[in-house]
């Protein structure tokens, strides 16, 4: 975990950047203009100009990230960065410093665009929340920083405009050597490309433990959706509580489940009345037939992991601490060979190559390792599928007082595989592998009575887990591989398929549509619900407040008050913004957003009934400090840095980087907008015209999240993007009965 929130604070450093930048030009184009004598149109060319920068970069920089790597990206924007702030320094007239604004531009985007997408993909599930919470927090910090120094040079005697902007380049240096010589590779872009053995060094430095098998199989698993999704459900009870002729080997539908602990043994059986809360959804109603009208059914479906939080209890405790990512396909009474990714044996089906030694080369190295996570013997049991815990795994003899989040897959999700059999029309056997994502659904008793389930029931006073599975074919399986007799799961290896790249084509896919409309619409509501405005709007409210008055008394000039004072609001932002680091991997995602929007509302109302009604010079500095207050405080709690988070979590590995670039170009195309349209708006409409359409997009904002926008919190990104495609599929049969 600290090698995770470590990268993710050095990578921060670009949005750290970013807001240092937008306070220094809010503060020096008060000088430029006055020695370059620039006109009103120059002025507004020189301060957006890095808004069209960052714009431009954004349009292809989300494909050359999946391309090369977002690692390159960073090193770019840290090199961007740094070369600006030196031309800004140097800028002898206004079309060099316009060059430097644009290369300043550049740099903006890309940290903008990548970050967010760097640290969902190199941070536990548990945490990505709060870790993608910090650029919100850096950038503010960096602002309040670069105005409190603006202020400080402003009651110099001659400011120079050239070092404010030009001051840029110091941290940027820092910044450069921090991603240079710290910063790793994303490790599920690093599997996208088949560098197997580099994901695995930079997983074992980002999480501080030796095995990390179970998650190098999830990253594996999550380089494309899985072939016909579909929702199951089981009951887990304890085996040693089943009669003799119930034996698991009887019933092909049966899963035995392992303990750390000798004789220590459960059964999951399959449930088929939908008692699962997940299955609940896709199973009564075909997910159409919901409560909510208009509700997505991916709402539904993603609320239902939520519902119910885990309970503590003697099985629970014991078995999903335990239930972990070494679930594997086996015999049972497979012999316990000691074997691992980096020394294979002979004899096991994969042919020695260069003394055994893995590598990304091998297309028959086995991708997880068989002291762990592994898969032991994919060849069939005679008596069905029967799905273990490795008793003697270090991830399940785990020290005292470490979490449950560091078992599994994360955020309570495991990942395993199972094997099915099926019989073909001329009487043949056919097996093939499932991908099982099971998380748990729900704890309790039955006292006094039976769970009847196939071939078995959980006897009076049995403790029982429901669990429900998202289960599919795996991606990569291939059948040619299973006539080798692998050891491990007969999948592709990463790079046979890493050449095609990202495609266009895949942005059709129904569940990538579907975390378009989400990432696209939330951008689009963020812009246009009022922060701009506001923060415009700030000054002049504090102003009158007699925050300005105050100042003056103390020998404070017009333009260092102002500075003070914008000091003075990015720093309210911070408690906010932590706050929301703390919550955001707590309450989640949606629900900060449905609590925070309806204070933003009520806020602009005011600031509307302020602006229309004579209230009175006191009254109303009073209410429109209060509104501005916490109308900041709420934003950056919720819909300032959550709809980023969103972005970056939502799409699939392959196609990630693109798709969070299309959103952000929709973010930087509806900033210009805002930019240019607000002083057009407050002449033809003032300005209670303007917080009234604000409102009334927060309004829309608001039914958006509640109707289309799901809870992600603690998920993996593979299990979100699953969610995404089973859902679509879903829909699409209840709406036109085909797939």
């Amino acid at each position: 975990m600290n090698g995770a929130v470590l990268v993710a604070l050095a990578a921060t450093i670009g949005n750290f950047l970013q807001g240092w930048d937008n306070a220094t030009i809010a503060g020096a184009v008060v000088y430029i203009k006055k020695e370059l004598t620039l006109d009103a149109s120059v002025e507004g060319l020189v301060v957006a100009t890095s808004l069209i920068g960052a714009t431009l970069v954004t349009t292809c920089s989300g494909s050359i990230a999946d391309s090369i790597g977002r690692r390159p990206m960073l090193i770019m924007s840290s090199m961007l960065y740094f070369l600006s702030g030196l031309i800004m320094l140097w800028s002898p007239n206004v079309y060099v410093l316009l060059i430097a604004r644009l290369l300043d531009g550049f740099g903006i985007g890309l940290a903008v665009t990548l970050v967010p997408l760097y640290i969902s993909e190199t941070a536990p599930s548990e945490i990505r929340g709060s870790l993608n919470t910090l650029p919100q927090f850096t950038g503010s910090g960096g602002m309040f920083l670069a105005y409190c120094m603006i202020f400080g040079m402003s009651l110099m005697t001659a400011p120079s405009w050239r070092l404010m902007l030009g001051v840029l380049s110091i941290p940027s240096f820092f910044y450069f050597v921090l991603v240079v010589l710290y910063l790793p590779e994303s490790p599920r872009w690093l599997v996208s490309k088949g560098r197997m053995v580099e994901a695995k060094q930079v997983l074992q430095k980002l999480r501080g433990i030796e095995d990390v098998s179970g998650e190098m199989a999830l990253l594996v698993e999550g380089l494309a959706v899985g072939i016909e999704p579909s929702i199951e459900d089981y009951i887990i009870g304890p085996a040693n509580e089943l009669t003799e002729d119930q034996e698991l080997a009887t019933d092909k539908d049966h899963i035995k489940l392992y303990g750390p602990e000798e004789g220590l043994s459960w059964v999951a059986k399959p449930v088929t009345g939908g008692q699962s809360s997940l299955a609940l959804v896709s199973r009564q109603g075909s997910m159409v037939q919901q409560s909510v009208p208009l509700m997505d059914p991916l709402v539904t479906l993603f609320g239902s992991v939520h519902e119910k939080l885990p309970d503590t209890g003697s099985m629970r405790s014991m078995l999903f601490p335990n239930f972990s990512s070494m679930i594997s396909t086996m015999d049972p009474h497979v012999k316990d060979d000691h074997w691992d990714e980096e020394s294979q044996r002979e004899g096991d089906g994969y042919p020695s190559d260069d003394g055994g030694a893995y590598s990304d080369d091998n297309l028959q190295s086995p991708l997880i390792s068989r002291q762990t996570t592994a898969v032991e013997n994919m060849v069939p049991p005679p008596h069905g599928s029967t799905l273990s815990v490795r008793r003697n795994s270090s991830l399940m003899q785990g020290n005292a007082g470490e979490g449950v989040g560091s078992m599994g897959i994360g955020g309570g999700w495991q990942l395993a595989w199972k094997w099915t059999e099926r019989e073909s029309e001329d009487g043949t056997k056919e097996g093939g592998f499932k991908r099982i994502y099971l998380h748990e659904a729900g704890h309790g008793s039955r006292h006094g009575s039976l769970v009847s389930v196939p071939g078995g029931d959980i006897p009076e006073d049995g403790e029982y887990i429901q669990a429900a599975a998202l289960v599919s074919q795996p991606a990569l399986y291939s059948k040619e591989l299973m006539g080798q007799h692998p050891v491990g799961p007969a999948m592709v290896h990463p790079s046979e398929t890493a050449s095609k790249g990202p495609s266009w084509a895949a942005l059709l896919e129904p569940g990538v549509k579907s975390a378009l409309i989400v990432g696209v619409g939330i951008q689009i509501l963020q812009q246009f619900s009022g922060i701009n405005g506001v923060m415009y709007y700030t000054p002049q409210i504090l102003e009158q407040a007699g925050v300005g008055v105050l100042l003056s008394n103390f020998g404070i000039a017009s333009d260092s008050a102002s500075f003070l004072i914008s000091a003075l609001t990015n720093f309210l932002m911070l408690p906010s913004v932590a706050i929301a680091m703390r919550f955001m991997d707590v309450a989640g995602r949606r629900s900060l957003l449905l609590y925070t929007i309806p204070v933003l509302i009520l806020s602009l109302i005011f600031l509307v009934i302020g602006n229309t009604i004579n209230l009175g010079s006191v009254a109303h500095a009073v209410v429109s400090t209060v509104c501005v207050i916490l109308y900041f405080c709420f934003f950056v709690t919720g819909y300032g840095p959550i709809p980023n988070i969103l972005c970056s979590e939502i799409f699939p590995t392959r196609v990630r980087g693109l798709c969070i670039a299309i959103c952000a170009l929709v973010f930087w195309i509806c900033d210009v907008i805002v930019t240019y349209t607000l002083p057009v708006m407050l002449s033809s409409i003032g300005l209670a015209g303007v917080f009234g359409i604000y409102a009334v997009v927060c309004v829309i904002s608001w039914i958006f999240v509640f109707l289309r926008v799901p809870e992600t919190k603690g998920m993996p990104l593979e299990v979100i993007t699953e969610f995404f495609a089973v859902g679509a599929r879903q829909a699409a049969i209840a709406k036109h009965g085909v797939v």
